[in-house]
């Protein structure tokens, strides 16, 4: 098959919107995430509903040998890609002292190595008779120094930078990238946690996923850079840009101890 849309993360909140708007689009689509089943279902849904043709794969992108036995299915069945997008990812929330040896490299393996690896492979396989298009899940978190998600954020700062260089390297192959820098959004029962442990600041900052997912792709066919959704987080970007670092670090640290300790309060009760 050919000129597909590759989804990685694909039966997660954004991912499965990212699914579904691609699908609208009447565009064709390779789906991947950890459950085979849920995949199941999903590519199901989705060709019965907009009649597209659906390729799902079921990989721990986090595992390089699950990854190798990806990219050798793509590559045994001739499949190539017009667009990428990159969701999988996650997050411990929590001080870093306090998570595991395994969180901690499990967010490194999954929200950068197999970003890097997925799309350094893709590329190899991009259509050759439109510009390929690579849209990467990066946060609002990039911007800033966050205790409580140093991890996260850092590797979401990674996934910024890098996505802004490889746009440069790429532009004379006319291939595009654009980066997604959202705040937080209801894409899991743990997500919506820690959108009510925020507040009224964690309900203003939310956008609805499936807006998001739509005005993402209508950023990418532009060839736009970065999309972060929502004025007031625009603002907050700006804002926090005139702030020195260490400042901003201790602000948002002091924001986000008391968030986590109401969420931890509530998933005790």
């Amino acid at each position: 098959m050919s000129n597909l849309v590759f989804v990685s993360g694909a039966t997660g909140g954004l991912g499965k919107a990212f699914a579904v708007e691609c699908a609208s689009r009447g565009w064709d689509l390779f789906l991947t995430d950890l459950l085979s089943e849920r995949l199941e279902r999903l590519a199901a849904s989705l060709r019965h509903t907009y009649g597209v043709s659906v390729i799902h794969y079921p990989c721990d992108l986090a595992d390089h040998e699950a990854r190798a036995a990806l990219f050798e299915f793509i590559r045994t069945q001739g499949i190539t890609f017009h667009m990428l997008i990159n969701v999988a990812g996650l997050d411990y929330e929590g001080p870093f002292n306090e998570r595991s040896r395994d969180e901690i490299c499990t967010i490194i393996r999954l929200n950068i190595e197999s970003t890097l690896d997925v799309t350094h492979t893709l590329l190899g396989y991009a259509a050759d008779d439109q510009p390929f298009r690579i849209i990467n899940v990066s946060s609002l978190a990039a911007f800033y120094p966050m205790p409580v998600k140093a991890t996260y954020a850092a590797s979401k700062r990674f996934l910024l930078d890098f996505s802004l260089a490889l746009r440069d390297e790429l532009r004379e192959r006319g291939a595009t990238v654009t980066v997604l820098c959202p705040a937080g959004m209801p894409t899991t029962p743990s997500c919506i946690q820690a959108i009510e442990a925020q507040g009224l600041m964690g309900q203003l900052t939310t956008k609805d996923i499936g807006l998001v997912a739509a005005k993402t792709i209508e950023h990418a066919l532009r060839g736009r850079a970065i999309y972060i959704p929502g004025l007031i987080n625009q603002l907050l970007q700006l804002a926090g840009g005139l702030v020195p670092p260490i400042s901003l670090a201790g602000l948002i640290g002091k924001r986000w101890r008391a968030a986590h300790k109401k969420r931890m309060v509530t998933v005790q009760k």
